[in-house]
Formats: C-alpha cells, structure tokens, sequence
C-alpha cells in the first residue's frame, strides 16, 4: 500500500518549495537516488530534468514558475504531479 507520508497541507504548486534540507541527492545514470535522513525513505527521480527541477526549486518565487523555467508547456502539469508526489514522500517542502 502506497501511503502519503505527510498528512498536513497538500502540495501547493502556487507556493514556494524547495529540496527538504534532510535530503541527499546521488546523481545516477536515469536521474538520481533521493534519500530521506529522518524518515529514511529512498525515492528515485527517474529524469535528469526533474532533478535539475528539484535542486533549482528554491530559486524560484513558486514551483509552478520553476517546473515553468525547466521544461516545456505541455509537460507542466505532468513534472507539478511529480512534485506533488516528491512532496508526498517528503523529498521537497515548502521554503
């Protein structure tokens, strides 16, 4: 069973967001390994670009407008579902 990890506020795309600071990142040849120090959840980032994506978050003033400077419009919604998910796990939260 596939169960959420966070219970507070759901993934808002609107709101600024960054890597979680308990997070490592290893580059690997699909993406890179995502590997939580607190909960010890390890995620995979199956894409170079959703890596790119995730450590440049932080510099963006929302995730939507990061996803929007990493990839092309009619993948928006499918890279701010994949952060949804991240969020879920706990790989990302909010700045």
């Amino acid at each position: 069973m596939n169960v959420p990890l966070r219970a507070a506020a759901p993934f808002d795309p609107e709101a600024p967001a960054r890597l979680h600071p308990s997070v490592a990142l290893r580059d690997e040849s699909f993406g890179a390994l995502a590997y939580h120090f607190e909960n010890r959840r390890l995620v995979f980032l199956k894409s170079r670009a959703l890596v790119e994506l995730v450590v440049d978050l932080e510099h963006h003033e929302c995730a939507r407008a990061a996803v929007s400077a990493h990839v092309e419009d009619d993948e928006v919604d499918a890279y701010v579902a994949a952060l949804g998910r991240l969020y879920d796990s706990g790989v990302i939260d909010g700045c």
